[in-house]
């Protein structure tokens, strides 16, 4: 067997407005709010192959709102709830740098904050990464954009933030980006018929 064989797609999915309804930044585990389809989504997409991973831009670190140690435990929290639910979500991913960060090294350009590849980056070190049959799936134009940027496909969600940057920045979103009422209707795009 070839290497190629064995590389595997991914879904990348962001966090906030597109798993969970957006709330700002995040930072009490209380105001985490599920969307209804979430977990049946997670658990299409695990039963057709595909790892799933979650990539999510943390700014909230770098700008002081909350610590390393509370995104990790959230991250902890929300994966028992999710393999409680019989889904599996095979890592997570965060970015903890803010343009206008407060705390120290965390300023400035980095290579993780979408839509920056870092984050894609570090789950191709873990696996063996079909990029080219890989989606990412998000609320923001910075998602659509960093699946440009490493060669996957791009589903906007109308959530979250989603209605907005389709409205207001959908001309300049990457061609072939794809938009869905939800993270339900991107999953049927993703296992849908023909490619």
């Amino acid at each position: 067997m070839t290497g190629h064989l064995l590389k595997r797609p991914v879904v990348f999915l962001d966090r906030d407005g597109t798993m969970i309804r957006e709330v700002g930044y995040l930072d009490h585990r209380d105001d985490v709010s599920w969307f209804p389809w979430t977990m049946d989504a997670i658990r299409l997409l695990n039963r057709a192959g595909y790892l799933v991973c979650v990539v999510s831009n943390q700014g909230g670190i770098g700008l002081g709102l909350f610590d390393e140690a509370f995104v990790q435990g959230l991250h902890a929290s929300m994966d028992a709830e999710v393999r409680a639910s019989g889904a599996v979500i095979d890592g997570w991913f965060h970015c903890p740098h803010h343009p206008r960060a407060v705390v120290s090294g965390l300023a400035g350009p980095c290579e993780c904050r979408k839509p920056g590849r870092g984050m894609i980056d570090q789950a191709c070190a873990r696996w063996d990464i079909d990029l080219e049959k890989s989606w990412v799936v998000g609320d923001r134009d910075v998602d659509v954009e960093l699946a440009s940027a490493v060669g996957a496909r791009g589903i906007l969600v109308r959530t979250g933030h989603g209605a907005r940057d389709a409205r207001l920045k959908s001309e300049t979103f990457p061609a072939g980006t794809q938009v869905a009422a939800h993270l339900m209707e991107a999953v049927t795009i993703i296992l849908g018929p023909g490619e």
